[in-house]
């Protein structure tokens, strides 16, 4: 078979080193790679600083997924993985830095005593209280839209206070979205679980938040300790990963090749086998065309073929953000932690905060604080932000606020420190989100391509957020291909 993959970011790449090595039919496929990008790597991105490679994309991965782990090894990168610090993370809310919360679930707590200290009286009885309180209606899976607005649940059932100071600081830091833009289902999947869970013996399918947190913590308790960090990074960045992937392919991989239109190339409409044309492509019919781009590209590149996959896939929103990573040559004034996530960006007392999280990526990996001085990260943008920082400000405004936010949030002053190494990095579109109605968005597009013969499609849209998640999905896409 002739197979086209159009995106060279990492789902692309896991499905080409697939299709040859992941498939047991004795098939020799030609397959090529099309990147309308200069680069292969698509939203991992590991740049040159002079102290050594450092990631201005994704930075780490789940460890507890084991699947990606033993994918990693069996690509001779188990060597390459590194554990993080274990310090903790901040939270800057109220004008002043506060410990972020322990236990919950991604910031929604199952009691107060965890989040006392940064809401106020009122809010922390609301909490308590709420299983006290009459239910609310869980959906089943496969109704429309079968998901739950994160920030809607939070703020019914504990109060503004827990979805803005905790719980949108810590989703925006995964998805650039707030509380308000994700789904539950989509975006807290054990959560969303444990609701089905509870609601089979409930037979009105009402469930309390409290209830479903606490029993997540708890059988949390009950998992076995001594398996490691749950998270890791890759020692030279997440280069290793998509160059080694990319090597061991074999496919023919083309960078500055944009595709622009995916077409038939039989005159029957109904033919089972079809072959299909790409427009900026080799002169090259394929057999099936795999496509690991994000979901408005791969809608547009649908229009022709698949109208009804092409409308679907529309309805899929991004987010964009943007990263400056700074190395100072003395990095002795910064906080011993992991990280700080920003709550609130205007404060009465101080100069508003622009920046919705830092990680002190020198603190948080012992690999990278080996190299000497320090290195951190500055984050910027979510989704639906007016004015969107992360397309309109310049680059030098960008590390002007990030140096001073900075300062602003721990004292330090990385002007004085030495700013020895600047990298800017804007990410467009670069996260799906993930609202209540992607869940269902997903499973439409799923079901009609299923009815259009040799195209499939990956990628963070379709498989879910974060590396593990992506490479199962494409994986599965891959040998899905016959």
């Amino acid at each position: 078979m002739n197979i086209a993959i159009i995106g060279a970011g990492l789902a692309g790449l896991t499905a080409a080193y697939e299709l040859r090595h992941g498939r047991h039919d004795g098939r020799d496929d030609k397959v090529d790679v099309y990147e309308a990008t200069d680069r292969i790597g698509g939203k991992l991105y590991t740049v040159a600083f002079e102290a050594g490679p450092t990631d201005m994309g994704a930075e780490a991965f789940m460890a507890r997924r084991r699947d990606a782990v033993e994918f990693f090894e069996s690509l001779g990168l188990g060597d390459s993985l590194v554990e993080p610090s274990g310090l903790r993370s901040l939270l800057w809310s109220g004008g002043a830095v506060r410990e972020l919360p322990t236990g919950g679930v991604m910031g929604i707590p199952g009691r107060s005593d965890t989040v006392a200290h940064l809401v106020s009286a009122d809010t922390a009885a609301l909490i308590d209280a709420e299983s006290d309180r009459p239910g609310f209606f869980w959906p089943t899976p496969d109704s429309d839209p079968g998901d739950l607005n994160v920030g809607t649940l939070v703020r019914e059932r504990y109060g503004d206070e827990v979805a803005d100071i905790i719980v949108s600081p810590l989703l925006g830091g995964v998805y650039s979205c707030t509380a308000d833009d994700l789904g539950v289902r989509a975006t807290i999947p054990q959560l969303a679980a444990e609701f089905d869970r509870l609601t089979a013996e409930h037979p009105d399918r009402l469930v309390h938040l409290s209830t479903a947190v606490r029993n997540l913590e708890a059988q949390r308790a009950e998992l076995p300790t001594g398996h490691g960090a749950v998270f890791n990074a890759f020692r030279d960045g997440y280069q290793e990963l998509y160059e080694t992937l990319a090597e061991q392919s074999g496919a023919d991989i083309y960078i500055d090749a944009f595709i622009s239109d995916i077409e038939r190339a039989d005159s029957s409409s109904d033919a089972a086998a079809p072959q299909y044309k790409l427009t900026g492509g080799e002169d090259t019919l394929y057999d099936h065309v795999i496509l690991a781009v994000p979901a408005p590209t791969a809608a547009l590149l649908l229009k022709r073929v698949a109208p009804d996959v092409a409308a679907a896939l529309s309805k899929v929103k991004l987010a964009n953000s943007a990263v400056v990573g700074m190395r100072f040559a003395d990095g002795s004034g910064l906080p011993e932690n992991s990280g700080i996530l920003i709550a609130d960006t205007a404060d009465t007392a101080k100069p508003d905060v622009r920046a919705k999280a830092f990680t002190l990526s020198s603190k948080k990996w012992p690999h990278l604080a080996e190299r000497g001085g320090a290195l951190v990260r500055a984050s910027f943008g979510r989704y639906g932000d007016n004015p969107d920082l992360a397309i309109t400000a310049s680059e030098d405004d960008l590390v002007d606020w990030a140096l001073d936010d900075l300062q602003t949030i721990t004292g330090f002053d990385g002007r004085e420190a030495g700013l020895e190494e600047i990298y800017v990095q804007r990410w467009f579109g670069g996260l799906p989100r993930y609202d209540e109605g992607h869940v269902g968005v997903v499973r439409d597009v799923d079901k009609q391509l299923a009815q259009v013969p040799g195209i499939s499609a990956t990628g963070a849209w379709a498989g879910g957020v974060g590396v593990p998640a992506v490479i199962a999905h494409a994986r599965d896409t891959a040998r899905a291909v016959g």
